[in-house]
């Protein structure tokens, strides 16, 4: 296992409170257990949104286009502080003022590598600066571009195998957001036991 699938993750009922930890390779593993996971979107003066083409060596959806970064909050670490540390990991930018747009469960199993998605996931927003640096590291990203929210949203129905199969919900949230659970940008918390604004996606298997 590298590094990364050792890290800690948190596990969570499909309310969001909090049922112990895993390691990121274990919680993966069919049949998955749910854990908690951050999808953050940035978001430029324009309205266009930064995705990332995941790199070959990822061990869940290599080469799907997702947002611009993912992770998990490691047990006992805030939303905010894990997004950025992940920011900064995979993009080098950061950090960035969040807010959260929505909650949602989801499950998905990757064909290519036998992995599963099983996850409570936090979308986040960041306003994105033009003059700020993105420096992504070719282990996490393959490549970058911007698009239309609403021209992705549209895509993605017309093409999911190309992308990771969570996407379709963070876009949906960017565009619906269902409020913050923190008053304060950059400060975005969850209290245990929050309910998620859906209880399951579809499958997304793309």
């Amino acid at each position: 296992m590298s590094s990364r699938e050792d890290h800690l993750v948190e596990l969570v009922d499909d309310t969001g409170r909090a049922q112990g930890d895993t390691t990121v390779a274990a919680a993966h593993q069919p049949p998955g257990q749910l854990h908690r996971a951050f999808s953050v979107m940035l978001v430029d003066p324009d309205g266009q949104v930064l995705l990332q083409r995941r790199a070959a060596v990822k061990t869940r959806f290599p080469l799907r286009w997702a947002n611009s970064c993912c992770g998990h909050p490691r047990p006992g670490e805030s939303l905010t502080e894990a997004a950025n540390r992940r920011l900064r990991e995979e993009l080098g930018t950061g950090p960035v003022e969040l807010s959260q747009v929505g909650v949602y469960v989801y499950y998905a199993e990757d064909p290519t590598t036998g992995r599963v998605e099983f996850e409570y996931d936090h979308v986040l927003r960041g306003d994105f600066l033009p003059a700020a640096p993105l420096r992504p590291d070719p282990d996490e990203v393959a490549e970058l571009r911007w698009a239309d929210p609403a021209a992705l949203e549209a895509d993605l129905d017309r093409d999911p195998r190309s992308y990771a199969p969570w996407l379709g919900g963070v876009v949906n949230r960017l565009l619906r957001p269902s409020g913050s659970s923190s008053d304060t940008p950059g400060s975005t918390t969850t209290p245990p036991g929050s309910p998620a604004d859906d209880a399951v996606e579809r499958s997304g298997g793309r």
